[in-house]
């Protein structure tokens, strides 16, 4: 390949910017065709070494919604972004009628007599309350670490999707230090652009930069203390290795007694729990939920369950 650039480079009249260009373009079309041919000779092989029913499964592409996250090519990356959007209209839209259903309430006497008597006083249609059903505030807990970065820009990214389905949203980012970023959102329409922000402004470095979930929730605890309330479901983003640090496992506790609801979101297969560093079992015990949740496929299945 590199001698192909070099050979048309060498041909091109350097004072000719067209015929440079011109040179360029052929050299990318030779390259993209030579890979081709290379794509294509591998492909031939492993037909011949393995069959072909076994390589059409491995080669089928996956839909945009069951590519995982952690590992997905910069293709993949591009093509879940694209999935984002229509994803969170589709949940809005069951989080909206879900909501509806849940307002039928009590009985409501006086409604069932007054419409009985159009029927010979037989309250043949019942008439129930409605009470106005309150969205729910979400806070988020996310670790931005290199391991789950991919992980946590996608999913803050879906949130802020659904933002009118929520009462408030607050996100708290972290690696060893946390630094709220409520205000990247608020202050944009661009959600890429202040999931730019986040990694350029956020203040989550404390010692090492390595994750520290024990310190991390401890900060967040002490200098937030109003950030939880009776109506919030707190989500955590994160793999929960903590580089075997203190867990400080007191602090989830603490967390959990002052949410309505905790969830852990993991992106790592459930096979790798418990391994090593990780604390996810520690953790999850003060969870109401611990969720795989590699895809979007699967954060969707989440989402769609929040109330």
């Amino acid at each position: 390949v590199n001698g192909i650039k070099s050979k048309d480079s060498k041909s091109g009249d350097s004072n000719d910017a067209i015929g440079d260009r011109l040179n360029r373009e052929e050299a990318q079309a030779r390259i993209e065709k030579f890979k081709k041919e290379i794509e294509e000779e591998i492909r031939r092989r492993l037909v011949a070494d393995r069959g072909r029913k076994a390589m059409a499964k491995t080669l089928r592409k996956p839909l945009p919604e069951d590519i995982d996250v952690m590992h997905a090519s910069r293709e993949e990356m591009v093509q879940l972004k694209h999935a984002v959007a229509p994803l969170a209209r589709k949940l809005a839209s069951r989080l909206a009628m879900r909501r509806r259903h849940k307002r039928k309430g009590p009985l409501d006497w006086r409604a069932t007599m007054r419409a009985s008597l159009a029927m010979g006083g037989v309250p043949a249609e019942p008439k129930f309350k409605h009470p106005r059903q309150a969205k729910p505030d979400i806070v988020i807990l996310s670790d931005i670490s290199g391991s789950v970065a991919s992980f946590a820009r996608f999913t803050l990214q879906l949130v802020y999707a659904l933002s009118g389905q929520f009462s408030k949203v607050r996100s708290f980012v972290f690696i060893d230090g946390i630094d709220e970023v409520t205000s990247f959102f608020e202050t944009s329409d661009d959600v890429m652009h202040a999931l730019h922000r986040i990694n350029t402004e956020a203040d989550v470095m404390w010692l090492d930069g390595h994750s520290d979930y024990g310190h991390a929730f401890t900060e967040f605890l002490g200098r937030w203390p109003d950030a939880i309330g009776a109506r919030t479901s707190v989500l955590i983003l994160g793999d929960a290795r903590n580089n075997y640090h203190a867990t400080q496992s007191w602090v989830l506790e603490e967390i959990a007694q002052k949410a309505k609801h905790l969830y852990w979101l993991n992106p790592e297969p459930k096979a790798y729990w418990g391994s090593g560093d990780s604390v996810v079992g520690e953790y999850g015990s003060f969870c109401d939920g611990v969720h795989e949740v590699r895809t979007l496929r699967q954060l969707e299945k989440f989402v769609g369950s929040l109330d």
